[in-house]
């Protein structure tokens, strides 16, 4: 089963990067293959926010839409991602933010996940294998222009 996990150091406060990384309707403004993403749902319960999502991802002629649910929890600076529906077998997805000085943060990015269809796997799996390398800088890319 294909997986990435990296952590990066950025000059943004962890409240910043998990701000940036909760307002998913922005995503397909920077994100790579992210062609739309539409929030289907959203609730909100002891102080942590459910969103029923649905994202488009497109490289060249193929595009696939997946249902997934992020559950945001602001006071642990973490982001969960489960998988609802789409062209997965399996999506694990995972956020974390955290402090290291004054206007500074470690922000941790895990992905695991696999395509139920081995044709699909094979035709994607490396476009989404560089996506997911290129989705930290490409949140940190976003911090940068939006907080300086």
């Amino acid at each position: 089963m294909p997986k990435f996990e990296t952590t990066r150091a950025v000059d943004h406060s962890a409240e910043e990067m998990f701000a940036l990384v909760a307002d998913v309707e922005k995503y397909p403004e920077f994100l790579p293959l992210c062609q739309a993403l539409t929030v289907r749902s959203e609730r909100e319960k002891d102080g942590k926010r459910l969103l029923v999502a649905d994202m488009t991802v497109a490289y060249k002629m193929v595009r696939e839409t997946f249902t997934s649910q992020v559950l945001l929890k602001p006071e642990e600076n973490r982001i969960e991602v489960s998988y609802v529906n789409g062209p997965f077998k399996f999506l694990d997805n995972r956020w974390t933010f955290e402090p290291t000085g004054e206007g500074t943060c470690n922000v941790h990015f895990f992905i695991e996940y696999e395509f139920k269809s081995r044709t699909l796997g094979m035709l994607m799996g490396s476009m989404f294998d560089y996506a997911f390398r290129r989705f930290a800088q490409a949140f940190e890319a976003r911090a940068d222009k939006i907080y300086g």
